[in-house]
């Protein structure tokens, strides 16, 4: 692992890691892995096919078809043929998997204390800031 010399580098690899510890924290109050909670996150703007998901996750379609078996097993998802391909699976949020994916949320607290601790001057600076350092190249 390479050394991070510079103090904003360091910063934001902190901040990176605080987020994902603390989104691990809220996944498993409800029982689920964070890998779990941001599948469910994923549906909750509709259902998508298992190869799309292997894609928004960036992750193999192995580790796919585990988490949407352990997350149908519990009743959060529900796993169809694709009514334009039946060789595709679609898999869809169930309204169980709804209430558990608002309880992530719920125990998400994480970006709401700490940007809480900023001013609403120091808060629009930031967000300026990230929407510059995301933009497209």
């Amino acid at each position: 692992m390479t050394e991070v010399t510079d103090p904003l580098d360091q910063q934001v690899w902190n901040f990176v890691y605080a987020y994902d510890a603390a989104y691990g924290r809220a996944a498993q109050a409800v029982g689920l892995s964070a890998a779990q909670a941001c599948l469910l996150e994923h549906l909750t703007g509709g259902g998508r096919s298992m190869g799309e998901l292997a894609v928004e996750l960036l992750c193999d379609a192995s580790n796919v078809t585990q988490l949407v078996s352990r997350l149908e097993a519990r009743g959060l998802v529900a796993r169809v043929p694709d009514p334009a391909d039946r060789r595709v699976k679609r898999v869809s949020i169930t309204a169980a998997g709804h209430r558990v994916s608002h309880a992530v949320r719920r125990a998400f607290d994480f970006p709401s204390e700490r940007l809480g601790r900023l001013t609403e001057h120091e808060r629009r600076q930031l967000s300026e800031l990230l929407a510059k350092a995301l933009a497209p190249g």
